[in-house]
């Protein structure tokens, strides 16, 4: 009989791979955000259990499906947006792994995770975290500096402190040691220091 966990990893990238956005190499999107999670998440916890390591492939699970744009444009709108994904994201997560066999207990344990459930209290939702902020730094953060070039330079230094401030002393240790761009590393440092 096939491992649940497994059969749960293959239902969450069949979930990715419909992503109709791809990177250069031609990957759904949301794979190549799955495989940084899940490398970070591996990083950050000393063997970090395969339970983690699928709730960090979940958490942009079909995030495609709820675009940014069917929400208000604004603070207020982007909150909604992300706290609507949180939600969808886990309840998502919950559906797969119970169809993969997972345990009840070990489905809500990542539904838990994913839905940003205890940050800075739960260790398996800081540990997402934390990955979520180091991928955002290493992988994300020059595309979204260009994207937003309009931003006073104030508004990005806050969004860098508040990235930080989301983040455990393991992360952010981790997050100075990551080898960006020279221009984006005076920014990190800048909102850090």
């Amino acid at each position: 009989m096939e491992d649940p966990l497994a059969r749960a990893r293959l239902l969450i990238d069949e979930a990715h791979a419909a992503d109709p956005v791809r990177a250069a190499d031609g990957w759904a999107a949301e794979l190549v955000y799955a495989d940084r999670m899940e490398g970070w998440v591996v990083r950050l916890v000393l063997e970090a259990p395969p339970l983690l390591c699928l709730a960090a492939r979940c958490q942009h699970l079909e995030r495609w499906a709820v675009p940014r744009t069917t929400y208000p444009e604004g603070k207020a709108g982007y909150l909604a947006w992300r706290k609507s994904l949180y939600t969808k994201q886990a309840e998502r997560a919950r559906e797969l792994l119970l169809a993969a066999g997972v345990t009840v207990a070990d489905a809500a344990e990542v539904a838990t995770w994913v839905s940003k459930t205890g940050l800075k209290t739960n260790a398996g939702t800081q540990a997402l975290e934390d990955a979520a902020c180091l991928v955002f730094l290493e992988n994300e953060l020059g595309a979204f500096a260009a994207q937003h070039a309009d931003y006073p330079h104030a508004k990005l230094m806050d969004i860098l402190r508040k990235t930080w401030r989301k983040m455990s002393p393991r992360a952010c240790e981790l997050a100075l040691a990551l080898e960006l761009p020279p221009a984006l590393g005076a920014l990190v440092r800048e909102a850090v220091g």
